[in-house]
């Protein structure tokens, strides 16, 4: 439910007994030390819920339309970032007050449209944006697809953001974290760092350009970028593993796999998980235990990495995109489609209920949970 004041604006206007804290209470700061979870869903929510209590604690209302509800949140978790209105725009809301102080459009020459397809984050220190635009001229007997650029914006310049510096980026890039040494991580056609300073490219994790002996090109599909207690950066891949040489795709083993980037170190690793058996939308390690890997999609599923083999898996009643862990690793909250978010124990993948949430879907959201 939705902690609110003890009485409305129109009991207030006949009766004037409504006190002043009772109307503030409708739109609560966040209280240092304790756990929260952020989701976007439609027509345009971004809502808080107090893990704690497992509860709806506020809801605040984003500009123009939705889509695709991407959050990202700045380090000390006081403003959350939002792409939306249809990957065009990015907006910065102040959390305990629900004002917004951001907003950067994606397009910024005469003539053109531009999105970005969920690729942006905020700096290590919070003092800068990132995004990656995908530019098309307007002319009015054609269109022309143009370069991708990264743009780098200022996160104090308000609510007219313009680019501070911008360069030219490969194509189809999609999501990106930041290193805590200020390196840039983006996933595209390969898992790229990025000087931001100078706006050099190089791959880091080769994906499409793997040379893993007897292994398939792999397949990514992965748009949830989320700032993880495990401080890394990660994606799910899938492969298949042939058995020799003859790369024979009916004897080969079909794989599930992991991408990640350490935040801290820079460290990555390219680790094989268990067998494809079903697609998952997205996936993440357990925070206390970095062996144990969950995807979610139409099932709950819980793997041993080093065994590589699936543990057990539990039912949904409807397909959720997007998992997210609480910090100690109890609890698995389901995010993304419909308008509630799943609660499972992560140990047994038993369901300990749902958290409705006013409006309609979620879509793709990117939910994140943090502690303020």
């Amino acid at each position: 439910m939705l902690r609110s004041g003890t009485c409305g604006l129109a009991a207030f206007a006949i009766l004037g007994t409504c006190s002043l804290s009772a109307l503030a209470d409708t739109n609560p700061t966040l209280d240092p030390g304790h756990e929260y979870m952020v989701a976007t869903n439609y027509p345009n929510n971004l809502h808080v819920i107090d893990l704690q209590t497992d509860t709806l604690y506020k809801t605040c209302t984003l500009p123009d339309a939705f889509g695709p509800g991407t959050v990202q949140l700045s380090p000390d978790h006081k403003i959350a970032y939002v792409l939306n209105n249809h990957y065009a725009d990015v907006y910065g809301v102040e959390l305990d007050s629900c004002k917004q102080v951001f907003h950067a459009s994606i397009t910024q020459k005469s003539g053109e449209k531009a999105r970005s397809m969920f690729a942006f984050t905020v700096s290590h220190d919070g003092k800068e944006l990132y995004t990656v635009a995908n530019p098309t001229l307007m002319l009015k007997d054609r269109y022309e697809v143009q370069q991708p650029r990264l743009d780098v914006y200022a996160t104090d310049a308000g609510m007219d953001a313009k680019p501070v510096r911008s360069f030219p980026a490969p194509r189809q890039l999609t999501i990106m974290q930041s290193g805590d040494d200020g390196t840039l991580y983006v996933a595209g056609a390969d898992v790229y760092k990025v000087n931001v300073k100078t706006g050099k490219f190089d791959v880091l994790i080769p994906s499409r350009h793997w040379t893993r002996p007897l292994y398939s090109p792999p397949d990514v599909l992965y748009v949830w970028s989320q700032q993880t207690y495990r401080h890394d950066f990660a994606l799910l891949y899938t492969t298949a593993k042939f058995k020799d040489k003859k790369e024979d795709p009916a004897t080969a083993d079909l794989l599930y796999g992991l991408f990640s980037v350490d935040l801290k170190t820079g460290k990555t690793e390219t680790t094989d998980f268990g067998p494809l058996t079903e697609i998952y939308f997205s996936g993440m390690r357990s925070p206390k235990d970095p062996n144990l890997m969950y995807g979610v999609l139409n099932r709950l599923a819980k793997y041993d990495i080093k065994q590589k083999k699936l543990i057990t898996a539990a039912n949904l009643d409807h397909s959720y995109y997007c998992i997210s862990f609480n910090k100690a690793g109890s609890k698995i909250y389901l995010a993304g489609t419909f308008n509630d978010v799943a609660i499972f124990d992560a140990d047994s993948l038993k369901p300990l209920g749902k958290i409705k949430l006013p409006g309609g879907d979620m879509a793709i959201t990117t939910a994140q949970i943090f502690i303020r």
